[in-house]
């Protein structure tokens, strides 16, 4: 594909050079990590799949190693970036990627990602550790389904990526495993070692592939959110406990053949949306 590439991206200089002559240290405050491995960042961008002429919404692309990757593999890319340190260094990339990159000085938390980004477009972000999971949540608990985004491929730490696709009866099961599962089929793509990053981070992470399924059951987010939030608030307890605060929540899980001597960590996610769908 390098012969359709626009003449600029071919001529980059390393991305290293880049970070030293703008001064990019990657700041713990802004939970940033680099990944330079243009291997590594290009292995990413086919995670979701052929990008050729499809649109990318990148959250914290830092010095643009995974925006560069993104737009190798012929994308167009709409980046947000609230670190106006990197501004000059991602202009220089947008004016070679001739008009295939749009960055936004702006908040991943606050922009309205789906009016930026358009529906159909593939999320792809190694995300900032201290956001990711919030901004994930966000995106899975949409009131429209399927979603305005057509797949979500997301690095995160690998303790969180195993608790997003672990199974009931895992030590990792919990409430963001439901919320992940029950209507996006997710799975982890590959890990990636402390190494990989500058600075190396104290812990492994993960590249997580999330794509829309339909849902277990008509519930809402916003219910199935409050009765995952109530079970697994106090996981160690019986659900005839950690439920007893939420009005008609066991009694709806007993419907769906749940014992209330069990506990959250052992209920299916099937049976938690099916619950929280005849909550209302």
């Amino acid at each position: 594909m390098s012969e359709e590439l626009p003449a600029g991206l071919l001529r980059l200089p390393p991305l290293r050079e880049v970070i030293a002559r703008h001064g990019l240290n990657a700041k713990k405050s802004l939970g940033q990590n680099f990944l330079l491995d243009g291997n590594l960042l290009d292995r990413i961008a086919r995670v979701p799949g052929p990008l050729a002429g499809a649109t990318v919404y990148e959250v914290g692309p830092g010095p643009g190693g995974l925006t560069r990757a993104l737009l190798r593999a012929g994308a167009r890319v709409v980046a947000v970036e609230r670190d106006s340190r990197t501004a000059p260094a991602l202009a220089e990339l947008a004016e070679a990627a001739e008009g295939r990159l749009t960055v936004l000085d702006a908040d991943a938390m606050t922009v309205d990602a789906a009016a930026l980004a358009g529906r159909g477009a593939h999320i792809v972000s190694n995300l900032p550790y201290n956001i990711g999971t919030a901004l994930l949540t966000g995106w899975l608990s949409g009131d429209e389904w399927p979603p305005w985004w057509a797949s979500l491929t997301l690095m995160f730490q690998r303790e969180v990526a195993e608790r997003l696709v672990a199974a009931p009866g895992n030590g990792a099961y919990g409430r963001l495993s439901v919320l992940a599962q029950w209507r996006t089929q997710a799975k982890i793509a590959f890990t990636l070692p402390p190494r990989a990053f500058v600075p190396a981070p104290k812990v492994e992470s993960a590249v997580v592939h999330f794509v829309p399924i339909v849902p277990m059951a008509a519930a809402t987010a916003a219910k199935l959110s409050a009765l995952t939030a109530a079970a697994f608030g106090q996981r160690r307890k019986m659900l005839r406990a950690s439920l007893k605060a939420m009005p008609g929540a066991l009694e709806a899980m007993v419907a769906e053949g749940i014992s209330p001597e069990q506990r959250a960590e052992t209920v299916p996610v099937a049976a938690f949306a099916r619950a929280a769908a005849r909550l209302g």
